[in-house]
């Protein structure tokens, strides 16, 4: 019964370990895999929602670009766009506006690289949603339409919504509204979400400085990931039910280990009546509780990581990580530990005349 309580905490674990990774991914794997030390929105911006609040004038660029520390930086957009392909497939994007000459263009894994206006290249995983490359995708209520030449390797996602690079231009007039044929205002062709920077190999701008001098705000780009869509919150809430599992499995399994003494009480008081030393039987005791809690930790992983696998396969935002399943078992087992001592401590205060007491 142990065992299998403490199998059951294990694949918990497993499973919450994936999730959390899982959202992580699914709400931010498009910045994740930018080639980008640190983005400059506009100044005073509120950064739990920076990138769908934020314009910057495209000079800001300029004014990076000259800063020390700095290798390289350039104009970003980011804007979310309902979008249908002439093969009537609706496709929810977060389309990445970039300069195509520009080092954030990453390179297609199948068809051909982002090259000009009117062309998108967007993550893998839309190709098993049926999109393909040549299929044209219109923009809701604009009438834009994009080519698509290519896809990323993977998932590619921001605010669990799949990306679509276009070119920076493309992007501007997109986000303004404009239609085709219309004229864009000159101003349309200023603006960007942010400044994308690059920092120079150890080094790093002084960002109060360079912010001051652009009229930005600056967010490295871990912090830029709580700007995110519903990021911190689907997080913080994750993590808050890992770290009351783990409370859970310590309670639990202490619980167990000192129901476990209390029932070996005269076995116990026997064994300090004919000698036994205390640290000979807290070894005994803490040696029976490791094997049991790494047992029944290695029967719970395997039966997580096996619930895993089919749950990736799944629309469910789950991804199974090494590192962060051999946390969690580590929590485990360590914690299981601290929980069983408070029972096993019980063992130092068995008085050996319980012994003679059992046998009247």
């Amino acid at each position: 019964m142990m065992g299998s309580v403490v199998a059951l905490i294990a694949v918990l674990m497993v499973l919450l370990s994936g999730l959390s990774v899982g959202l992580v991914n699914d709400g931010v794997s498009g910045l994740k895999k930018l080639e980008v030390s640190s983005f400059a929105f506009k100044s005073g911006v509120d950064k739990s929602a920076a990138f769908t609040r934020s314009i910057v004038d495209t000079e800001a660029a300029d004014v990076w670009a000259g800063a020390d520390g700095v290798a390289e930086s350039a104009p970003f957009g980011l804007t979310l766009v309902n979008t249908r392909t002439d093969r009537g497939v609706d496709v929810d994007l977060a389309l990445f506006g970039v300069e195509a000459d520009s080092w954030l263009v990453p390179r297609a894994a199948i068809g051909r690289d982002l090259a000009g206006p009117d062309q998108v290249l967007l993550a893998g995983t839309l190709e098993d949603a049926g999109v393909a490359v040549g299929d044209v995708i219109e923009v809701d209520q604009l009438g834009r339409e994009l080519e698509v030449v290519g896809f990323l390797d993977g998932q590619h996602t921001f605010g669990h919504v799949d990306v679509g690079y276009v070119d920076l231009r493309t992007w501007q007039e997109i986000r303004a509204g404009i239609r085709p044929g219309e004229e864009a205002p000159d101003h349309v062709h200023r603006e960007v979400t942010a400044i994308a920077v690059l920092n120079e190999d150890g080094g790093e701008p002084d960002f109060a400085a360079v912010d001051e001098a652009a009229g930005t705000t600056s967010m490295t780009l871990e912090e830029s990931f709580g700007a995110s869509p519903g990021y911190t919150a689907e997080l913080t809430t994750v993590q808050m039910i890992q770290w009351f599992l783990y409370a859970i499995s310590a309670l639990v399994v202490g619980a167990f280990f000192t129901v476990v003494t209390i029932q070996r009480r005269q076995e116990i008081a026997v064994m300090r009546a004919m000698g036994a030393s205390t640290g000979y039987l807290l070894r005994d005791s803490l040696i029976q509780s490791v094997i049991l809690l790494l047992v029944a930790t290695a029967a719970g992983m395997g039966i997580g990581l096996l619930l895993g696998v089919s749950l990736s396969a799944s629309e469910m935002p789950f991804a199974l990580d090494v590192s962060a399943v051999t946390v969690a078992s580590v929590f485990l087992v360590l914690l299981g530990l601290i929980g069983a001592a408070f029972g096993v401590v019980r063992v130092t205060r068995v008085d050996p005349l319980t012994a003679l007491g059992a046998s009247r």
